[in-house]
């Protein structure tokens, strides 16, 4: 089965992301920020909800991460809005590691 099928798609090598870091990458249109917190990594939407700010250009302060532009702030694991001025949540994605790949399902 195709990762068109079942909707996983490669978009990073495990390798390449370690503690504490945010990387951005495009996949089927969208942008898409990867973390690694404790081990785990977690995907949501790029894009700031508040303002068009991409958050892999912003800070990682344990599970949270800060928009650079207005200091909004969501957790990276549930993409819930943590302080202001954003008010609606980030869309989060499921994510497996398969060897060295990070995989997001985006179907």
């Amino acid at each position: 089965m195709s990762a068109e099928q079942t909707g996983w798609v490669r978009v990073a090598a495990r390798s390449g992301l370690n503690e504490g870091d945010v990387l951005g990458v495009d996949v089927a249109g969208r942008s898409i920020a990867l973390y690694e917190v404790d081990g785990e990594v977690y995907a949501t939407d790029n894009i700031c909800t508040h303002a068009y700010a991409r958050l892999s250009d912003g800070w990682l302060d344990g599970d949270a991460i800060e928009c650079p532009l207005h200091a909004a702030h969501f957790d990276v694991r549930t993409g819930k809005v943590l302080s202001p001025p954003a008010m609606d949540d980030l869309k989060t994605y499921p994510v497996r590691v398969t060897g060295d790949d990070i995989e997001v399902e985006v179907g």
